[in-house]
Formats: C-alpha cells, sequence, structure tokens
C-alpha cells in the first residue's frame, strides 16, 4: 500500500473515530438529560404524595381533636349536671345550717 494511500485511509480511521465520538457523547448528553427528567418527575411526584399525605394526616388529626373536644365538653356538661343535683339535694341543709347559725349568733349577741 502506498504511502498516500496510508495517509489517507488513518485520515478516514480518524474522522470516522471522530464521528463516533461525537456521536457517543451526544448519546451521553441525551441519556443524562432523559435522567434528569426522570429524577425531576419522580421528586415532583414525591412532593405531590407528601402534601397529599400531609393533608390526609392533617386532616385525621383536625377529626381526631374534634371528636376529643366533643367528649371533653360532654363529659363537662355531665360534671355540671352532677354538681346541680348535689348543690340542689344539699340547698335545704345549708339554709338550715345557715338559719341555725344566724340564730345563734343573734342568741349570743341578747
Amino acid at each position: 500500500m502506498a504511502r498516500p494511500e496510508v495517509l489517507t485511509r488513518l485520515k478516514e480511521a480518524e474522522s470516522d473515530a471522530d464521528d463516533i465520538i461525537a456521536e457517543a457523547k451526544e448519546e451521553r448528553e441525551q441519556r443524562i438529560s432523559e435522567a434528569r427528567e426522570t429524577a425531576e418527575d419522580i421528586r415532583q411526584e414525591a412532593e405531590e404524595e407528601a402534601a397529599a399525605l400531609k393533608e390526609e394526616r392533617l386532616s385525621e388529626a383536625r377529626e381526631e381533636i374534634a371528636h376529643e373536644k366533643e367528649r371533653i365538653l360532654e363529659e363537662g356538661e355531665a360534671e355540671r349536671e352532677a354538681l346541680l343535683a348535689t348543690a340542689a339535694e344539699n340547698e335545704d341543709d345549708a339554709v338550715e345550717f345557715a338559719l341555725e347559725r344566724f340564730t345563734e349568733a343573734v342568741h349570743a349577741q341578747t
């Protein structure tokens, strides 16, 4: 093979190699770009799921708080009713006790 022909083939081989390298770089950049897009999609989906889960848990907590509030109010009302009943039962005794003390105080002064 003549020397000019060898040089030509070498130049062609270098050109082919450059083309292969350029193509590989483009493919690499495209894969990186696709991977970034996929990662962004996954991140966004995870954020949306986290936000939905947060809202669900907040809703459940609010509902639980509302039930607990209602239970506490009902207990308080029941205690109030019990105290009123006890006070009503003791009203006559309290009036009688107060009158006895008053009477004793009046007699003590005379």
